[in-house]
């Protein structure tokens, strides 16, 4: 079974700096860089990746 990664709906195109993917994996939430695909991942809760998404919103100052 080949499992999919899904880019962000906030990535900008061909020229985005700051791409990511995301996979839904047995042990969480795998996250890369759509950049680096080879680099390897982080595999994260939905716990964790509510969190990060909340402090990168907070960061930011944006709605994601």
């Amino acid at each position: 079974m080949t499992v999919q990664w899904r880019k962000s709906s906030h990535s900008g195109g061909v020229d985005d700096k700051q791409c990511v993917e995301l996979r839904q994996l047995v042990s969480g939430v795998g996250v890369r860089d759509s950049k680096d695909p080879d680099g390897g991942h982080l595999t994260l809760t939905p716990a964790q990746l509510t969190d990060l998404v909340g402090q990168i919103k907070r960061h930011t100052g944006r709605q994601a």
